[in-house]
């Protein structure tokens, strides 16, 4: 028996089971839910200062951010179950993968791992910050995530919107837009992918965002008052790569400041709305349209003789700036513009006898399949039509200067080039203009579109060469085509093609 006077024996207290948690496999889940987590506030931060959010800045923030968080968290329980599994059927050893502060050996292990574990946060908030930025940059768009539309990098690259962002005109600010663009761009990616994808690349886009959320930030119809002074130069295809210069106003806006639109720019008037329907997917013939006035409702029909009844209503479109401006930043030129610009700028010597229809023939040649082919064939071509010796030494710089225009303009295993995609500013080599103003389109009362002579849109100031370009017509002149008289029925593009004429 126990004296009383002796003090009682504490009682024992059975040792606190440590958690599942404590292991290394969900503390490194715990250090990748913490890099998640520095990373997801830095990125809410910039989403609510930046002024002028860029789409990518959402799928970093509330996509990419939270799926690392979510695996970290994800790794941090399975950390627990796996150990609590050993431990089940490891009763002599259960704390294989725990972290025992006790030993010395893991001390050393943890004050590496707590070191590497703050840097891996350190860069993973930069690495965000600095994906982010690259994920909005051209490159990313035009080589890395889009390689496929190479051409049309190419293009614009020399374009005159090569210093305006890819996300800023293909898919713009807003959320909404950019989730549809993602979406729609799921099938573009898998079709990449498995290189199933079309060639060339299909145009128009059908879901392109409307001129008035993209265009209209920098350029607006009303800003536009007056004419625009514009030179077209161009060579003849004749021996002597003849000159011809044709020196005109456009009539961009005819209106007076305040007023309802005039001139070309009429046709995205506040006051009246144009619709069109197009037969064809490239928005090349269009049987039908209407003009509808905004104030009173009222409208006007014109169609061709050929088209009877009246069009799907689903696919009724209402003009904006990219049915004639459709091509912005991914202008294709033409054979015949590449080597006129050539000629002008003094690449290609206009003494050389026919260069500006051999240039423009060896670079359209049919035997091109490839662009691999493309040099020796240019060669080949432009060698065989200058046996001359008199002209023996200018023909390697002529056959270079061909060889690179090809290689910057016409792309033939993506099937890129401008004959594959209209441009409907103008009329030359496409119907552009023509497409409606063709005096064919008429009211059911024999009312026609707006006359589509040459005076309608411009006025021709000079035109000619040498002496004739120093006599000037404030009140226009007429039309003079270099080749002789003009068949009236006949529009440009019926003999333009950008190459050769037809």
């Amino acid at each position: 028996m126990p004296d009383a006077t002796s003090p009682l024996p504490l009682p024992s207290h059975p040792a606190k089971p440590r958690s599942n948690f404590n292991n290394w496999i969900s503390a490194a889940g715990g250090v990748l839910s913490i890099a998640a987590l520095f990373s997801f506030a830095l990125l809410v931060w910039m989403d609510f200062t930046q002024g002028e959010k860029n789409p990518y800045l959402g799928i970093f923030t509330y996509i990419v951010a939270p799926m690392f968080l979510i695996t970290g968290l994800i790794t941090m329980f399975v950390g627990a179950w796996a150990q609590r599994r050993w431990m089940m059927k490891h009763a002599a050893t259960p704390d294989r993968w725990r972290l025992d502060f006790s030993d010395q050996r893991q001390r050393r292990y943890m004050v590496i791992f707590a070191f590497s574990a703050l840097v891996f946060v350190m860069l993973s908030a930069f690495g965000s910050y600095e994906s982010y930025h690259y994920s909005e940059s051209n490159l990313f768009c035009g080589e890395v995530c889009h390689q496929a539309m190479s051409p049309e990098f190419s293009m614009y690259k020399r374009g005159s919107h090569a210093r305006v962002d890819c996300v800023d005109c293909h898919i713009g600010s807003g959320a909404e837009w950019f989730v549809k663009a993602k979406i729609n761009g799921t099938h573009q990616l898998v079709a990449f992918a498995l290189d199933n994808y079309k060639r060339p690349i299909e145009t128009p886009l059908k879901n392109l965002r409307p001129a008035q959320d993209i265009c209209e930030k920098c350029h607006w119809p009303e800003k536009f008052h007056g004419n625009v002074e514009i030179n077209f130069e161009h060579f003849l295809s004749d021996k002597k790569n003849t000159p011809y210069t044709a020196r005109m106003l456009l009539h961009v806006n005819k209106s007076a400041p305040g007023s309802p639109l005039g001139g070309i720019h009429w046709h995205v008037s506040a006051a009246e709305r144009v619709e069109y329907y197009a037969v064809d997917d490239k928005r090349q013939d269009i049987p039908w349209m209407r003009v509808v006035n905004q104030k009173d409702g009222t409208s006007r029909v014109f169609r061709i003789d050929s088209f009877k009844g009246e069009p799907p209503a689903g696919q009724i479109r209402v003009m904006d700036c990219m049915d004639c401006h459709n091509r912005p930043a991914h202008v294709f030129p033409t054979a015949n513009d590449v080597v006129e610009k050539s000629m002008l700028a003094g690449s290609l010597h206009s003494q050389l006898p026919n260069i500006k229809r051999v240039a423009v023939q060896a670079l359209t040649q049919k035997e091109i399949a490839t662009a691999g082919d493309a040099p020796q064939k240019i060669a080949d071509f432009v060698r065989s039509k200058y046996a001359d010796p008199a002209v023996a030494t200018e023909v390697p710089a002529a056959i270079a200067e061909v060889q690179r225009l090809f290689g910057t303009t016409i792309f033939p295993e993506r099937k890129a080039d401008w004959r594959v995609y209209p441009n409907n500013i103008g009329h030359k080599d496409w119907p552009g203009c023509f497409r409606c103003h063709d005096d064919k389109h008429k009211t059911s009362l024999g009312q026609a579109v707006r006359s589509s002579d040459c005076s309608s849109c411009h006025t021709i100031l000079t035109q000619g060469r040498g002496n004739e370009l120093e006599t000037l017509s404030a009140k226009g002149l007429e039309f003079k085509h270099p080749s002789g008289e003009l068949d009236k029925e006949l529009s440009c593009s019926d003999c333009h093609n950008g190459g050769i004429q037809k």
